[in-house]
């Protein structure tokens, strides 16, 4: 049923023309199931039915109220009028057609909807995947002068709570063969505060704390820490890390204009010392095969610097059964005495 309850018993009157040939004559106009019914006004026979949803007014917001059913789809002309003074029937007959209409699909309004709903979706996918992809494609195409760029602004923010790197000429000496010997840093520094393990910044730049060389006894020991950091930063490239933490606009700024602000990575030396006093790795049996690999290929025995970090753990201890060395000097020490005894004095000025 199409027509609402309470205009089901509606009539009134109106003037009714079947065409344009026709003479109009009075009629009485009912509501039906979904029609009006034009009903001659004297023998109250039924001329015609109209359908509700196929009804058009002709002059809106005038009285009286022209009515005409819609257009035949052939496209004939269709002349039949009704015409209506009853304000309520015409009110009641607009009413319904609105409560018809509000039912109709609307291609246009779904195709809108659709149109908002998929913009919205891709919004919060550029929202949560854009800046993350956009980070990795610049860390990809990043030339390396603008990594080395980075890791010495990272150093620079990171010095401002360990001090300044420690030099003197036998130490620097040290540090480039220990670099050297690696072949996984270009640039290594000493820091005397703050710092006590290592941090591999952008650049093949890494950071050594000075703890972590009056404490050990063998050389061993650093650069098993260097490897580490080395196999972390393949896994996860410190430029990208630094993009990271400094944001969105940093890593646009430097695919645009190959620089990123300074102020941008103001607070990032706090960020990389945040956690650095439990330096003991969590080894699965990837990473650990990766890292004794690591180990073989620059020929350093792993056995020290396993019992430097933890000489009770279960990967720890698969570290000192599968050195490559068993515990052993390798055959090329990874520093000599007197560039050892240079490293952990570099500070003493």
């Amino acid at each position: 049923m199409t027509a609402l309850p309470e205009f089901q018993r509606l009539e009134c009157s109106g003037v009714w023309r079947e065409n344009a040939k026709t003479q109009r004559r009075d009629v009485i106009v009912s509501f039906g199931e979904a029609t009006i019914v034009i009903s001659d006004e004297r023998s109250a026979r039924a001329l015609t039915h109209w359908s509700l949803p196929a009804l058009t007014r002709l002059n809106p917001n005038q009285i009286p109220a022209r009515f005409a059913p819609s257009k035949p789809e052939d496209g004939a002309d269709q002349d039949e009028e009704l015409e209506i003074d009853d304000t309520t029937m015409i009110g009641a007959i607009e009413k319904v057609q609105a409560k018809i209409e509000s039912r109709r699909p609307h291609p246009g309004r779904l195709r809108t909807r659709i149109g908002m709903g998929t913009a919205g979706v891709f919004a919060l996918f550029a929202i949560l995947w854009l800046p993350g992809a956009t980070t990795r494609h610049v860390a990809d195409v990043a030339p390396f002068a603008n990594r080395i760029e980075l890791g010495h602004a990272a150093l620079a923010d990171l010095t401002t709570l360990t001090g300044t790197p420690c030099h003197s000429v036998q130490g620097d000496a040290a540090l480039a063969r220990l670099a050297e010997r690696l072949k996984g840093a270009d640039e290594i520094s000493i820091l005397p505060e703050a710092l006590n393990g290592v941090r591999r910044l952008p650049g093949r730049v890494v950071a050594v704390g000075l703890p972590l060389l009056v404490t050990q006894d063998t050389p061993e020991v650093v650069a098993g820490h260097i490897i580490t950091a080395e196999l972390e930063a393949e896994k996860q490239d410190p430029l990208v890390s630094l993009l990271d933490w400094a944001g969105f606009g940093a890593a646009f700024d430097l695919l645009t204009t190959g620089e990123v602000p300074p102020d941008s990575l103001r607070g990032y030396g706090e960020f990389l010392l945040r956690g650095m006093d439990n330096h003991t790795p969590k080894l699965d049996a990837v990473r650990l095969e990766a890292l004794l690999a690591e180990f073989a290929k620059v020929g350093v025995s792993s056995t020290p610097y396993a019992y430097s970090i933890d000489p009770t753990g279960e990967s720890v201890l698969s570290l000192i059964e599968a050195d490559p060395f068993k515990g052993a000097p390798a055959p090329e020490p990874v520093l000599e005495d007197s560039d050892w005894i240079a490293l952990q004095t570099i500070c003493d000025g």
